[in-house]
């Protein structure tokens, strides 16, 4: 049963902010109707715990107005109607951005009002003033550089005036927000640039903006673009129905964007009031801003527009302790794309990086030659695939690839067939050694009991066939003028799941080094199904995709049964996976973290899956993701760093991050994990 009172269940207390654009149904010259359309859409979307809500430029006049707006009427009509907006606001637990014509000074804006909790926050300008093709604004007003005012009477109050006020929620951790009007956008330098080097993560944008053929595309990558380079939230907001159509036509296109990325966008063309919301990571912009130290480079560069900027802190007075589940898509394999066309993309683009480093490496070391060990297992067939495309580009033979499957005292029948026949499609020199002779004698030197006879498969026993396969495969590079080639992945070195030293943890030159497990299985796949390595061989790839994941170095019960399961000691991949992203790539909270897992793994039926929509997938428990997490925070922080800091070269595939000490990832090896496992403990045991 639900905890009403769990502040996990919450989006705000794990550093998001809901966000919502409103475009109510207008009609122009009639204020009182479009306060009483705004007013309708701000308490439903505060009902679904927005906490900003925005609408479109000058949406309580209507933009259409044209010279209307040098009417008294109209103008006092305006100003009622924002008096109306703050008297309903006092029961309207949001802060509304609205758009009206406001005079000060004997001059005319077209102004945003920041409105909450029963009083004017603020009024921001606009700056820019279209006044080119259909555009004629500067005819009917003035821009904020032409603004003396730094406060104005409103509303039975003196409120903050002008174009560099910055907004700031002092409940809600990372929300500074920035208002900006529709052509300050459309400028080589928007006021928000200078906003975000402020301090403000979210910039909101009121526009009006006709739709003609193709400027919807224009505004997502203007949108798009503005919310990346400002690492900030980008919410736009556009007039709808009720415009007058004279000579324009209206789509009420809203869009919001984290950093490049489009989280939602209404429906166009809507013959009705609506609402388009999205949850803006604002702890995620922090993240990215305080990493890429090039943001602080420009606030510095910047810092006399920076400094004009006034900061007015508000208290949202939101309710914080109740559940509000995110309403945002978490991916459930984020580094595999659920979308089969950018999935394709992704393998494509993965695999060619991997192939493309590899010939570099063998043009400039002056050989011709790799070694790798083939298991039969998903690392090794991968690593393999991309040695024999790497052969292809440089218009070698494969047969200068020497394949070498080495059967210990555990492996089994099914992945050393699948091994040999891996070989026999790529079409490389394929090599058989049974290392049991030489584990054997290896063992009697150490007076180990197996060597004796007895049934001891203790860690020393493991690593001796680890060792004897390293061995072999380095000896036969020399022996052969070649590198060896390693196979063990992101995953493994991020888990510690890999033997210092030996084949999995070190080799010449790791094509697998920065790919994650979940991804490698896709690359195969796509592998198997595009023929990158020929027509012949996809179903021994499907077969190795089929096979459970083993280091097969303990017997078991029969020939085709490894004792030994992974994901049974590291828990499985698909979630570590998972929390290695996060933490790797954003360096989230254990809480935080989990708090995903549970948004994304917490039900079956949350969108189509990387590997089909007929596969069905595992659903995890608080407590299972809370477990699993454990194993991964201990054994991520406190215990494998030490086997990360010697890894050998390899290339970075994604912005994921990779975890080489001369890369993305500098740690001691002597650290503890224990604020981590502290800050897990946050997380309830049920829910």
């Amino acid at each position: 049963m639900t905890d009403t009172k769990n502040p996990f269940l919450n989006i705000y207390a794990h550093g998001f902010a809901r966000v919502a654009v409103g475009v109510p149904v207008c009609r122009v010259a009639d204020p009182a109707f479009n306060a009483a359309e705004t007013i309708a859409l701000a308490r439903d979307a505060a009902s679904q715990g927005a906490a900003l809500v925005a609408f479109p430029e000058l949406g309580l006049s209507a933009y259409t107005c044209d010279d209307l707006f040098h009417q008294r009427a109209l103008l006092d009509a305006c100003e009622a109607a924002l008096a109306a907006i703050v008297d309903a606001s006092k029961s309207i637990a949001a802060t509304l951005v609205v758009g009206l014509p406001l005079r000060v000074e004997h001059q005319l804006f077209n102004c945003a009002a920041v409105v909450a909790g029963g009083r004017i926050l603020g009024v921001v300008p606009k700056t820019y003033l279209p006044n080119y093709w259909e555009f004629y604004e500067a005819r009917q007003f003035s821009s904020a550089d032409s603004a003396v005012a730094t406060e104005v009477p409103l509303c039975g109050s003196k409120v903050p005036f002008g174009a560099g006020l910055l907004f700031e929620a002092q409940d809600v951790p990372f929300l500074r927000f920035h208002v900006e009007i529709c052509e300050d956008v459309w400028v080589p330098i928007p006021p928000s640039s200078f906003a975000a080097l402020a301090g403000a993560t979210v910039l909101v944008n009121l526009s009006a903006s006709n739709i003609v053929v193709g400027k919807s595309g224009y505004r997502h990558q203007l949108v798009s673009q503005q919310s990346a380079r400002c690492l900030a939230a980008y919410v736009y907001s556009s007039a709808g129905k009720g415009e007058s159509s004279t000579d324009l036509a209206w789509d009420g296109q809203a869009l919001i964007y984290e950093n490049g990325e489009l989280l939602a966008e209404s429906e166009r063309f809507a013959d009705s009031s609506h609402l388009t919301f999205a949850d803006v990571d604002l702890e995620r912009l922090s993240r990215e801003r305080m990493h890429q130290t090039t943001f602080g480079h420009s606030v510095r560069r910047h810092g006399a527009e920076v400094a004009k900027f006034k900061v007015i802190p508000f208290a949202m007075n939101l309710a914080l302790d109740k559940p509000l589940p995110l309403r945002r898509t978490v991916e459930r394999f984020p580094y595999v794309p659920s979308d089969a066309r950018r999935r394709d993309e992704r393998c494509s683009e993965v695999y060619n990086i991997q192939v493309q480093a590899l010939v570099q490496r063998l043009s400039f070391s002056g050989l011709s030659k790799v070694v790798i060990g083939v298991s039969g297992g998903l690392d090794s067939t991968h690593a393999l695939l991309v040695c024999a495309k790497a052969m292809d580009r440089l218009k070698l033979p494969r047969t200068n690839i020497i394949g070498i499957t080495m059967p210990g005292f555990a492996t089994s029948e099914r992945t050393l067939l699948q091994a040999r026949k891996l070989m026999e499609v790529v079409g490389c020199v394929a090599k058989e050694i049974d290392i049991r002779p030489s584990c054997v004698e290896m063992l009697k030197d150490l007076d180990h009991p197996y060597a004796s006879g007895k049934p001891v498969y203790d860690v020393t026993f493991e690593n001796v066939q680890a060792g004897e396969r390293t061995n072999h495969l380095f000896r036969f590079a020399n022996h052969s003028h070649a590198i060896v080639i390693g196979t063990g992945d992101l995953s493994e070195l991020a888990l510690g799941w890999c033997t210092y030293g030996v084949g999995d943890h070190m080799s010449h030159y790791n094509v697998n080094g920065s790919v994650p497990k979940t991804l490698i299985s896709h690359l195969v796949r796509w592998v198997a199904q595009t023929g990158q390595i020929g027509n012949t061989g996809s179903d021994v790839l499907l077969d190795v995709l089929g096979t459970e994941i083993s280091p097969e170095l303990v017997p078991g019960d029969s020939a085709d049964a490894p004792q030994q399961k992974t994901e049974n000691f590291i828990g499985p991949y698909e979630l570590q996976d998972f929390n290695l992203y996060y933490t790797l790539r954003f360096g989230f909270t254990p809480t935080k973290i989990a708090f995903l897992a549970l948004s994304a793994w917490g039900e079956r039926d949350k969108g189509n899956w990387p590997d089909g929509p007929d596969v069905v997938r595992n659903v995890y428990k608080v407590a299972d993701i809370k477990r699993n997490l454990r194993i991964f925070l201990d054994r991520f922080f406190r215990t494998s760093q030490f086997k990360r800091s010697c890894v050998p070269n390899g290339p970075k595939v994604g912005s994921g991050g990779s975890l080489s000490p001369r890369g993305d990832w500098r740690a001691p090896s002597d650290s503890e994990s224990v604020v981590w496992m502290k800050d897990l403990e946050r997380v309830p045991d049920e829910i």
